[in-house]
């Protein structure tokens, strides 16, 4: 009788402890040589339960890790133009290196330009379309949190990706876009899907590497996995499910990221790394 493997887990809250405990001796080593301490700035509009929630979780990361944390609270009817003149004075502040603007942001509010209103060298979220051409053409600049994340995850745990077919199901343009130019930039051949793909199972089983960013609760099935390939589940549904049916498909990966406890610490602990590298550039510590 066959005997059923079981998938490695990818155990991104250990990873994303160690990059703290470095980010914030870099911090510390930023305030000793400068005087002055890392600073992210948070702006959230309105009072989105959820959203409050993650900008409380970071801000208590950044404390933690020597990182100082200001706070832009915005009332939920604030136009377009409010936003932009906040976060564009934000952006004209030496005491804030780095910027993250909680999304979403309602829906009468154009994103793009509140994006856009962050200085590139203080968009430690990487959600600006600089930031987005340097990841696209492999030039030094911040990426996304979550896809810069995921990249470590990989490395943590021996992936090489040369040669490699990587399926990203997703289109998001801060998750599953700059994730398919940073596999691609490893030499991944890289097949993009989304939930309106034509046949998506015969895709998916294809897929040394699988990616799941659509948000949809169990969206892609265990049976559709390649056997051995890996799994990197970056959905957040409710009742901390995933976007892959995790039992079935921990059956059939070689390594699998579980939900919570795999892509979501990385994503925190990138965005702190990134705001003490860009305080360090800021003030010139080399």
């Amino acid at each position: 009788m066959a005997q059923t493997r079981t998938a490695r887990l990818m155990d991104g809250t250990r990873l994303a402890a160690r990059i703290i405990e470095t980010s914030s001796a870099a911090a510390e080593d930023v305030r000793r040589r400068t005087g002055t301490a890392p600073c992210l700035a948070t702006v959230l509009v309105g009072e989105d339960p959820a959203s409050v929630t993650y900008v409380r979780m970071k801000r208590a990361r950044c404390e933690k890790a020597g990182i100082r944390s200001r706070h832009v609270a915005l009332p939920a009817s604030v136009g377009t133009g409010d936003l932009v003149q906040a976060i564009t004075e934000l952006s004209q502040d030496p005491g804030v290196h780095g910027i993250l603007l909680q999304h979403p942001v309602g829906p009468h509010i154009d994103e793009r330009a509140a994006f856009e209103a962050i200085a590139p060298e203080k968009d430690v979220d990487g959600v600006t379309m600089h930031s987005f051409a340097a990841m696209g053409f492999g030039l030094p600049g911040f990426a996304s949190c979550t896809p810069a994340g995921i990249m470590r995850l990989l490395d943590e745990y021996g992936v090489d990706l040369a040669g490699k077919h990587a399926v990203v199901v997703g289109r998001s343009a801060i998750l599953g876009k700059p994730a398919g130019m940073l596999l691609l930039g490893r030499d991944a051949t890289v097949t993009y899907c989304h939930s309106r793909t034509a046949d998506l199972p015969s895709i998916v089983r294809q897929a040394d590497v699988l990616l799941a960013a659509v948000g949809r609760p169990r969206f892609i099935g265990g049976r559709d996995i390649k056997p051995g390939a890996v799994v990197i589940d970056a959905g957040y549904n409710p009742g901390n499910v995933g976007d892959v049916d995790f039992e079935t498909a921990k059956d059939r990966a070689s390594l699998i990221t579980p939900v919570p406890g795999g892509v979501g610490p990385m994503t925190i602990a990138v965005l702190l790394a990134q705001t003490v590298q860009a305080a360090a550039r800021q003030l010139n510590v080399t």
